[in-house]
């Protein structure tokens, strides 16, 4: 069965329209004769949305009870029973009740794609799991609701419903988003203009990004190689002198002026004679680069131009920033230099800006390099002269008799100078050319291929030699400092590979990503198989189009080991790169074998974990539920015994024990529980407002009633909390704090409002605590000082932190002054805190912070 497509209207924020425009699209499609049904949608209370329901075939949500309420969800299995062509889900990124199918419900739009369903969703940009601090940083709420990014980058089409902030904030105003009574706050806080502009500039540069992939792909799958300037992309050629710095900022200060601007900087290990680059400015470089929002990217070419032209035109750059040239004006005589090439090749499609800088014409580290290979123009040049050379040199001779021996030396000059522009073959040429005209012309019998006199058979068959002999050292002398430039360019980007890779600052898939961009190919990815016959499944890729099923399908299979391979596609590489791709191959298998290890001591940090607190758990039962246990089956024992007649008073004080450990047992009980609850994630606080001095007072009743002042004004805020978390972590702090304080002196409980908080203290009189044990008071099982066993489990303190967490409040301990300790119970008061209607419809972040 073929997979269902996904829709997702992505939107800034709240009430910007992604439900109405979801529901119009699924007018259009009924209209048009599709089936097409509502699987989930919450119009929260909004008219006009809700009236967009009317005509919409809805199936019936599925009823969960949870604490005492009924709650409304997606049916799944309705659904998947009724089999439409379309579902519409709203609020991919919203969780689901304790006891649904799934956690959450992009898990039940997965299930439905799966099945052949299409879907249409709607997602706001704050619920992106990687967005989440940027958004806490902008909004300072942290969304508790939120869908991987792969979930909503793998969607077949997304569209971004915009507005503009004044727009936003004038339906706001007008009563369309939320309840008159809630407008004002709303607008005072989530809904401010600049938040509502920041939000609307993540969304937009979301779906920039995305859409960008998208132009890539295409790019990539129909081969095109001309530049579409749809976004300032600015290459800077890097040379790993000290201008790369220069270059770097001036390229940056570009990209600020063009919206999206982005900046690559690209540094490319030449193999035809290297400038020598000094790996410690690279680091620099790269440093900055990436400290300026830009990519790093380390390139071998062998034609400096043409490898930085084909990597600006491979990422569709529209700009190249170069430095000036650091090369004398006597160096100038190797040729006009890079900046000069790139401006003149690079077309009327790419902007080339020259920058100058404080390194101009003050010469390079080393001298130019002879050239790692000959290029074109020097063995054209070798050719010219082996071959026109020796015929002028005849012409001119035949103008005045030197004698044959100053004529040799002259041919011999000119064999030299061929080999040493072009080589081999043109210096071979030349000394056979030379030699049948020094035996035409300058050898008795003149004008004959014949020589009379032996003697000058032997010159020539020196000359010959020695042509040669030179033409072969000049070769050779090429090829290894083609060899050696190579090498030192292979050993560059070894060494910075190998450096990030050991430090762990190289994920798997980035380290593919590298080796796609160093080798110029199209896409990489590593494939691994648990046996020979078993079939190969993708570790990691990069790039459009990788081979994901069988290494032979690739246009570079290589080899890691008995059941890994690197599988490449772009084109083939030459024998000599494969000794380099062998190196990242390794390093690739390196990189996913720490990425499993990380994984693996994650699991077993959290194994760890558990065990311990399954040890404590073990050591509690041992010993502090055994003891009110025996006590209670003591007395319980001594009752029931025909041997002793108990007086009234001595019942009446056994029973009194036997009540007081089970209390005592009850306590530990809860206590151990709500434990458990918290070390697995189950705590799902149900949020509603509440008046603090209506819970406070029942938090009060395990403790006597002597021993606790209670001072809550009637005048606080309202506090968005659980009430019966928010009973239990005040029972505990108060009976933590009436175990402590001295005879006679009692605890005081009271309330304040600060800011758009509501905080609770709990103060005693007691020992106190010193500074650096604050925090250790709050971990499970510790005992302040030498409580004895019987005091409990040391759970009290730890259970009351984990449920103020849990609805979103903090609990800190601080110096009473004169002495003693102060609990701080810090919550939100209602209008900032996130919560669920407890009658099953469910409200989005912005929503939940406001009421």
């Amino acid at each position: 069965m073929a997979r269902g497509k996904l829709r997702i209207y992505l939107g800034a924020a709240p009430g910007v329209g992604k439900t109405y425009a979801m529901l119009s699209e699924a007018h259009r499609r009924t209209e048009r004769g599709t089936d097409c049904v509502v699987a989930f949608v919450e119009h929260h209370g909004r008219p006009r949305t809700e009236v967009m329901l009317h005509g919409l075939e809805q199936v019936p949500r599925e009823q969960l009870e949870y604490r005492g309420g009924s709650f409304g969800e997606m049916d799944v299995d309705a659904v998947l029973r009724r089999a439409p062509a379309v579902a519409l889900v709203d609020e991919l990124a919203h969780t689901n009740i304790p006891g649904s199918r799934n956690a959450k419900r992009w898990q039940d739009v997965q299930e439905l794609l799966a099945a052949g369903i299409d879907v249409v969703s709607t997602v706001n940009i704050q619920h992106l799991e990687s967005l989440g601090d940027v958004v806490e940083s902008i909004t300072g709420v942290r969304q508790r609701e939120t869908v991987p990014d792969e979930i909503v980058r793998r969607a077949d089409q997304i569209e971004l419903v915009d507005m503009s902030p004044q727009a936003l904030r004038r339906r706001m105003a007008h009563g369309n988003i939320y309840q008159p009574d809630k407008v004002d706050a709303a607008l005072s806080n989530y809904f401010r203009p600049g938040n509502l502009t920041a939000l609307r500039e993540l969304a937009l540069l979301w779906v920039a990004d995305r859409v960008d992939e998208y132009l890539n792909a295409y790019r990539s799958e129909h081969r095109v190689s001309k530049i579409w300037g749809s976004r300032e992309r600015i290459v800077v050629g890097l040379t790993g002198g000290p201008e790369g710095r220069t270059l770097i900022r001036r390229a940056a200060r570009l990209a600020e002026k063009g919206a999206g601007g982005e900046v690559l900087a690209v540094y490319i290990a030449r193999s035809d004679g290297l400038t020598s680059a000094s790996p410690k400015e690279l680091a620099v470089q790269r440093t900055l680069v990436e400290d300026l929002g830009g990519t790093f990217h380390h390139v071998v070419g062998d034609d400096i131009p043409a490898a930085l032209l084909d990597f600006a035109r491979g990422v569709n750059a529209t700009q190249i920033v170069l430095g000036s040239s650091r090369r004398k004006a006597w160096q100038y005589v190797f040729g006009p230099g890079v900046g000069a090439t790139v401006a003149r090749e690079s077309g009327p499609d790419l902007d080339v800006h020259i920058v100058t800088h404080e390194e101009v014409a003050k010469g390079r580290g080393l001298p130019v390099a002879r050239g790692a290979r000959l290029g074109r123009a020097r063995i054209i040049w070798g050719w010219a002269v082996g071959l026109a050379g020796p015929a002028v040199l005849a012409v001119l001779l035949n103008t005045v008799d030197l004698g044959l021996a100053n004529d040799m030396l002259l041919f011999l000059a000119v064999t030299v100078a061929a080999a040493l522009l072009g080589g081999l073959l043109p210096a071979l040429a030349s000394a056979a050319f030379g030699s049948l005209l020094l035996n035409y012309f300058y050898t008795p019998p003149l004008h004959r291929l014949t020589i009379a006199d032996p003697k000058n058979i032997v010159a020539i068959a020196i000359f010959f030699g020695v042509g040669m002999s030179v033409a072969s050292v000049v070769d050779l002398a090429a090829r290894r400092t083609h060899q050696a430039a190579r090498l030192r360019a292979e050993s560059e980007i070894l060494s910075f590979l190998a450096g990030n890779v050991l430090r762990g600052e190289t994920s798997l898939e980035e380290l593919l990503e590298r080796v796609r961009e160093t080798f110029g190919m199209e896409s990489a990815a590593l494939l691994e198989r648990a046996g020979d016959v078993e079939p190969w499944t993708c570790a990691g890729r990069a790039g459009f189009g990788p081979v994901l099923e069988r290494p032979e399908d690739a246009d570079v299979d290589m080899p890691v080991g008995d059941h890994m391979a690197l599988a490449l596609t772009g084109r083939v590489l030459p024998a000599e790169d494969r000794r380099v791709l062998a190196a990242f191959a390794a390093q690739a298998a390196v990189a996913l074998d720490r990425r499993r290890l990380r994984e693996e001591a994650d699991q077993a940090r959290t194994l760890a974990e558990g065990n311990r607190i399954r040890t404590a758990l073990l050591a509690a039962v041992s010993h502090d539920l055994r003891t009110p246990l025996a006590g209670i089956k003591a007395a319980v024992s001594s009752l029931r015994s025909d041997d002793v007649a108990w007086s009234e008073e001595d019942q009446a004080e056994l029973l009194e024990g036997i009540e007081e450990g089970a209390d005592r047992l009850d306590h530990l009980v809860g206590n151990l529980l709500d434990m458990s609850r918290l070390q697995t994630g189950t705590v799902t606080p149900l949020i509603r407002e509440i008046d603090v001095d209506e819970v406070v007072p029942m938090a009060l009743g395990g403790v006597p009633e002597d021993s606790v002042d209670l001072e809550v004004p009637e005048t606080l805020p309202m506090v968005a909390v659980d009430p019966g978390l928010l009973e239990r972590s005040v029972a505990n702090l108060v009976e933590n704090a009436v175990k402590y304080s001295p005879r006679g002196r009692r605890v005081l409980v009271s309330a304040s409002a600060m800011a758009d908080r509501v905080e609770v203290r709990v103060v005693d009189r007691g020992p106190g605590v010193p500074d650096e044990a604050k925090d250790r008071i709050f971990e499970p099982f510790q005992r302040y000082g030498d409580a004895p066993r019987g005091a409990g489990v040391g759970l009290g303190l730890a259970v009351a932190r984990g449920f103020a967490e849990a609805m979103g409040g903090t609990l800190n301990a601080e110096d009473t002054p004169g002495g003693g300790l102060t609990m701080v119970l810090s919550l939100r008061a209602a209008g900032s805190r996130p919560e669920r209607l407890p009658s099953g419809g469910h409200l989005t972040e912005p929503e939940r912070q406001i009421r």
